[in-house]
């Protein structure tokens, strides 16, 4: 039994290893993404989601076309259910749900020593929220002057 669990401990060791030497790689890949450090990504996404509820808000309520509607389905559903504040309400929970999950990640990561593979996931798991975001902004802002 001893040298089964002796194998197991061998397997586990040189898997570690591997996971170590490739952990610089995948920490240069997150920094191409985001070469700036990881506060600055919950900043944007915080300013994103406040930036992405008031452009809604301006595009559905203040541009006065009527043809133009929420195309998320979850957004949509809280119009529906509770107007803006509904919205509001769900747009900030669905921001601090992706934000606890990319920190709790970061910070197991970093519990067992692989603060790069921490910091890959963490801006792997934010950065397309950003990306998806910003276009969302973008098309509001669009939508609402033209």
């Amino acid at each position: 039994m001893h040298r089964v669990f002796g194998l197991a401990k061998g397997v586990v060791r040189r898997s570690l290893e591997r996971d170590r030497s490739s952990e610089r790689y995948v920490e240069a890949v997150s920094r191409s993404l985001w070469p700036w450090p990881e506060s600055k990504l919950l900043a944007l996404v915080s300013f994103l989601v406040v930036l992405d509820y008031a452009s809604t808000y301006a595009v559905l309520e203040l541009s006065g076309k009527t043809c133009i509607y929420e195309g998320g389905p979850l957004a949509s559903w809280a119009l529906q259910v509770g107007g803006f504040t509904e919205l509001f309400l769900v747009d900030v929970a669905a921001a601090s749900v992706l934000l606890l999950a990319a920190l709790t990640i970061r910070f197991l990561y970093s519990k067992f020593g692989f603060n790069g593979f921490g910091r890959t996931a963490f801006v792997v798991v934010l950065v397309p929220y950003v990306v998806v975001t910003m276009a969302a902004v973008f098309n509001n802002i669009v939508l609402t002057f033209l």
